[in-house]
């Protein structure tokens, strides 16, 4: 009798498994980049409109927002900008690069003072994974899928943009459940 029950309960446990493994398979398929990123186009400001929580972003409570520019030596700068508890406004100044080709869609940044950046450590990944052609609502991720940023020229994003990038954010295996919206007024 014992048997009998223990074979199909095995059948069975080993269905839901695979159905739950079903969500992550896209997961498991390395993270997909843009084809290419114009980096010029790609500089000036970006609003956070919604990440998954991180630790060095703990003290931000909204308004966050990204500048990049070129400085006259090539360099990409970057100025994350939020607001805190305090209603003080916190600022972390740091550099990017971009890794392989002028199109690369996969940067390098750091925050660490310059003179570590001779450290891989301090330098973390950047990569755009998904952005309109009108360079307006970005999505920015890194390898191991630990931290996505969805960006916007803008305060806000209109409703079925947000949830069709989502969508295509899930399909790359990324868990979306995750995503915190960032208060931006």
């Amino acid at each position: 009798m014992k048997t009998r029950l223990i074979a199909p309960l095995l059948v069975v446990l080993s269905l839901n498994a695979g159905a739950a493994d079903a969500p992550n398979a896209a997961a498991a398929r390395p993270l997909a980049t843009i084809a290419s990123l114009d980096v010029p186009r790609y500089m000036g400001t970006w609003y956070e409109i919604a990440k998954f929580p991180n630790r060095f972003q703990r003290k931000c409570t909204g308004f966050t927002k990204a500048t990049y520019s070129t400085l006259a030596d090539g360099t990409l700068q970057v100025v994350n900008r939020c607001r805190t508890d305090k209603g003080e406004t916190d600022e972390a100044i740091g550099a990017a690069r971009q890794m392989g080709g002028p199109t690369s869609p996969k940067l390098k940044v750091r925050f660490a003072p310059a003179f570590l950046s001779f450290l891989p450590m301090v330098w973390g990944d950047y990569w755009v994974i998904d952005l309109d052609p009108a360079y307006q609502l970005a999505a920015v991720s890194e390898e191991k899928r630990e931290y996505l940023w969805i960006l916007s020229r803008t305060p806000k994003v209109d409703r079925a943009s947000y949830d069709a990038l989502v969508a295509r954010l899930a399909a790359q295996g990324l868990d979306v459940s995750k995503l915190e919206v960032t208060k931006q007024e």
